[in-house]
């Protein structure tokens, strides 16, 4: 059988840094997101019995070993949830920026096992599918749905309680997002390693997950009372808050560049001029800055004057994970 599905990428406003458990992909602390309308992947499996091994083609083009493997193995968690013993031929297309701080793996990893699950033929819910996605990217899991998710680090230890749930469906509250593209390059750091490297080295991460989980509470109070300036002090603060664990981890390191740090002047300095926006930045270079729809082009008139910025993706926030024909 043959299946295909899209997803779409998210923001994390309140960040995901540092797992409790690398081969499950529990997370330390509960993270809050917004799916995003403009960067999605869209992928069909179909698991077929006269392949002898699983295979994999992104954008048009067969993967590399390290990749394929990374692939094999999460589909090896769908053919065990799901009791399929085939092979699979996953063919993918990605209309994200990859591997430079715009979250390509959540998209990539839910629309994967979406289409996977829905291959095998088998019934699953979607708080199943966001457990599944959840084991090929954390960030996947919230993917899942769209408008703004939370997702639930849970206790269990074998992350049976672990999964993203929806807290505000997409057109409940109109906010507009600018992805700022700075840099096309792949970032020096990967998430996994930075995220290892500061779990195990950083004296700045126990505090980190106090303040999480301290900002995870604002952020939800903001949500539920529209109060934009409460969830853009919010997000703005809990992300630097994660990129200052990064320069305490041994070795340092940083996904800011030059050019990040400009915008994210820049911003602050328009947010003193009185035009309301504040900016998050993921583990990359390229900031994302969230606004209302009202300061929406005042602001990209004013962030495309700045001669660092390569190009800016207006985006709102988008749905979760849709079914397309094959």
């Amino acid at each position: 059988m043959r299946a295909k599905a899209r997803a779409y990428t998210n923001i994390a406003l309140i960040k995901y840094w540092g797992k409790r458990d690398e081969t499950l992909f529990l997370p330390t602390n509960n993270s809050l997101s917004m799916t995003l309308d403009r960067f999605y992947t869209e992928t069909s499996v179909d698991f077929d019995a006269t392949l002898n091994q699983d295979q994999f083609f992104l954008d048009g083009h067969q993967v590399d070993h390290q990749e394929m493997k990374k692939i094999s193995t999460f589909l090896t968690k769908v053919r065990s949830f799901t009791g399929e013993g085939r092979f699979a031929r996953v063919d993918s297309v990605n209309h994200v920026p990859i591997a430079a701080g715009f979250a390509s793996s959540a998209s990539g990893f839910a629309a994967l096992a979406a289409a996977a699950m829905k291959a095998t033929g088998t019934d699953f819910s979607k708080r199943e599918l966001s457990q599944i996605a959840r084991q090929g990217s954390g960030s996947a899991s919230r993917s899942i749905y769209g408008g703004f998710v939370e997702w639930q680090k849970g206790v269990e230890d074998d992350g049976s309680d672990c999964y993203a749930v929806p807290i505000l469906d997409q057109d409940a509250w109109d906010l507009r997002i600018l992805s700022i593209e700075v840099t096309h390059e792949v970032k020096k750091v990967l998430s996994r390693e930075g995220m290892k490297r500061t779990v195990e080295t950083s004296p700045f991460f126990e505090g980190w997950l106090q303040a999480a989980a301290a900002d995870l509470m604002e952020a939800k109070q903001a949500i539920s009372d529209r109060d934009f300036t409460l969830l853009g002090e919010t997000l703005e603060r809990n992300a630097l808050r994660m990129h200052a664990t990064t320069l305490g981890a041994n070795p340092p390191f940083m996904y800011w560049q030059s050019s990040t740090v400009k915008v994210m002047e820049a911003i602050q300095a328009l947010r003193m001029e009185g035009l309301e926006a504040y900016f998050t930045i993921d583990a990359g270079p390229n900031v994302k800055v969230v606004c209302q729809p009202e300061d929406e082009q005042q602001l990209l008139s004013a962030l495309n004057k700045l001669a660092v910025v390569k190009h800016i993706y207006a985006c709102r926030i988008g749905p979760g994970v849709t079914y397309l024909d094959v």
